[in-house]
C-alpha cells in the first residue's frame, strides 16, 4: 500500500506540471445551454437554468468546477417523485494530486460523492433509509442495513437513471446513461466524473489488463448477492413492505449489505476501482469505474464502494459542502475543439443527411462501400464516444448510427476508408 501510495504521488504530481484530465475532462457549456427540460412532464417544462459545467478554474494544486447541477440533456418525468431540479450554485474543488488513504478510509455517506463531467451530482447506494433493530422498523438515516436507492427509488428515475431530491440536487445513484455513449462497447470507456477523492470515474469498459493491453472488456465488480437466508440483527428475508403502493419482501439484495465482497472475484476491489493505465492517464492511475451486467442493467456497487480509496478533499462534503472559493490567481481553463477542423480527402461521395441531427440517428451515404469503413463520433474535446467498424461489401450505401445517448451540442464525425478521410462537424439536437 505504501509503495503505491508513492506511485500514485509521483505520477500525479508529474502530472499537474501539464494539462490534468481532471481540468480537462467536463462538459463546459460555450453555447448558453440552459437545462431542466421535461418535454414528458406535464406540463412540458423548457427551463432557464445554465445546464452543464459553467467554468473551470485551476491552481497548481486543484480544479474548480463551477457547476448549478443541472445536464443539457432531457431528464424526466419522475414517478410518484413530487420534487423538482433546480439551481445549486456549487464550487467543487477537486485535487490534481489525488493520493491513496493509508490510515482510516472515508465512508461513501449519503449525499453527494462526486460530480459527473457535466456538472451533476454523483450519490451513493443508500436510499436514506435502514432498519432499526431496537423498533424493529425501517427509520430515516443510516445504520448497519441501509437500503438500496436502485431497488427503493428506481421506479422514480427517468430515462437517465437520475431524479431530483428534496433540495432539487438532480442526481444518479447509478451509471448517467445520457451522459455518454454508454452502450459502446467497442472502445475504452470515457471519464465521466470525478469521485471526491480526486480520482477519476470511468465508463463500464476497460483494457482487459491493468497495463493498458488487451482486448475491451467491461469492468467486474469483486461483489455478490449474499446465499445467506437471514441477517444479523436484521430484517427477515421475508419481511413484507409495500414499495410505492406495490407489496414487496426485503429479499437479499434490498440492502446494501447483502453484497458481500470476495477480493480478486471481479476485476475492481472493495472500493470499485483499481490501479490501471487509461487513455487519459498512461502512466496510470487508480480509477473508478460504473458497474453494469451485460445487459447494461446496474449492478452494486454502481459507481463507488461502501469507502473511498483516496483521502476526500476538504469543502466538498457535509453541510454547505460544494461551497468552495476559487482562490486568487487561479487560472480559467478554455478548452480548445481538439480535432474539430473539418476536412476531406474522400475520393467518393460521402454525404451526411440531416444536418443538424434529427430523431437521434445520424445517417449518410457513401457511393463505395467495396473497402472497410470506419466511423467515430467525438465530441468537442476530442474523446471518442462512438467507433464502429463497417466491413467491404457488408454494409449499405445508406447507414444509420443512434445517437440516443448523446446530449444536445457539436460533435465531430470522422470516416476512414482505404487511406482516405473525412471529417465534419455535426450539430445533435434533441
Amino acid at each position: 500500500m505504501i509503495l503505491v501510495s508513492l506511485v500514485l504521488f509521483i505520477l500525479n504530481n508529474a502530472a499537474t506540471s501539464q494539462t490534468s484530465p481532471a481540468i480537462t475532462s467536463w462538459v463546459i457549456n460555450s453555447t448558453a445551454l440552459t437545462g431542466y427540460n421535461c418535454s414528458g412532464c406535464t406540463p412540458a417544462v423548457y427551463g432557464t437554468v445554465a445546464a452543464n459545467v459553467q467554468s473551470v478554474y485551476y491552481t497548481s494544486t486543484d480544479a474548480y468546477i463551477k457547476s448549478q447541477g443541472i445536464p443539457s440533456y432531457n431528464v424526466g418525468p419522475w414517478t410518484a417523485n413530487p420534487n423538482t431540479p433546480s439551481a445549486q450554485n456549487k464550487t467543487w474543488a477537486i485535487t490534481l494530486s489525488p493520493a491513496a488513504n493509508t490510515g482510516v478510509k472515508t465512508t461513501t455517506g449519503l449525499g453527494l460523492i462526486g460530480i459527473w463531467s457535466n456538472g451533476v451530482g454523483i450519490f451513493n447506494g443508500m436510499d436514506g433509509y435502514y432498519w432499526d433493530n431496537s423498533t424493529g422498523a425501517i427509520a430515516q438515516g443510516t445504520g448497519t442495513w441501509n437500503r438500496n436507492a436502485y431497488i427503493f427509488e428506481g421506479q422514480s428515475f427517468d430515462a437517465c437513471l437520475g431524479h431530483p431530491n428534496q433540495t432539487g440536487t438532480y442526481h444518479n445513484h447509478v451509471i448517467p446513461k445520457c451522459l455518454f455513449a454508454s452502450t459502446n462497447t467497442t472502445v475504452h470507456s470515457p471519464i465521466i466524473g470525478y469521485a471526491f477523492d480526486g480520482f477519476p470515474i470511468y465508463g463500464p469498459y476497460a483494457y482487459t489488463n491493468t497495463n493498458g493491453t488487451g482486448a475491451i472488456k467491461r469492468m467486474t465488480p469483486s461483489y455478490a448477492v449474499t446465499t445467506a437466508t437471514t441477517r444479523a440483527s436484521g430484517p427477515a428475508m421475508s419481511t413484507a413492505v409495500t414499495i410505492g403502493g406495490v407489496a414487496s419482501t426485503y429479499y437479499a439484495g434490498t440492502f446494501l449489505e447483502d453484497y458481500i465482497y470476495t477480493a480478486g472475484s471481479g476485476d475492481l476491489d472493495q472500493y470499485n476501482g483499481r490501479f490501471c493505465i487509461t487513455p487519459d492517464y498512461p502512466a496510470g492511475t487508480y480509477a473508478y469505474f460504473v458497474t453494469v451486467d451485460g445487459s447494461g442493467t446496474p449492478v452494486y456497487p454502481y459507481v463507488l464502494g461502501p469507502q473511498y480509496y483516496g483521502t476526500v478533499t476538504a469543502g466538498n462534503t457535509g453541510p454547505g459542502g460544494g461551497s468552495n472559493t476559487v482562490p486568487g490567481g487561479a487560472t480559467l481553463y478554455v478548452p480548445t475543439a481538439a480535432g474539430i477542423n473539418e476536412y476531406n480527402t474522400f475520393p467518393d461521395e460521402l454525404t451526411i443527411f440531416p444536418n443538424p441531427v434529427e430523431d437521434n440517428v445520424l445517417q449518410f451515404q457513401i457511393s463505395n462501400n467495396s473497402s472497410d469503413l470506419t466511423v467515430m463520433v467525438m465530441d468537442y474535446q476530442g474523446r471518442i464516444l462512438i467507433n464502429k467498424l463497417y466491413r467491404s461489401l457488408q454494409y449499405q450505401n445508406t447507414i444509420r448510427i443512434p445517437l440516443d445517448y448523446l446530449s444536445t451540442g457539436i460533435y465531430m464525425v470522422s470516416f476512414e476508408s482505404n487511406g482516405y478521410k473525412m471529417a465534419k462537424r455535426i450539430l445533435v439536437k434533441d
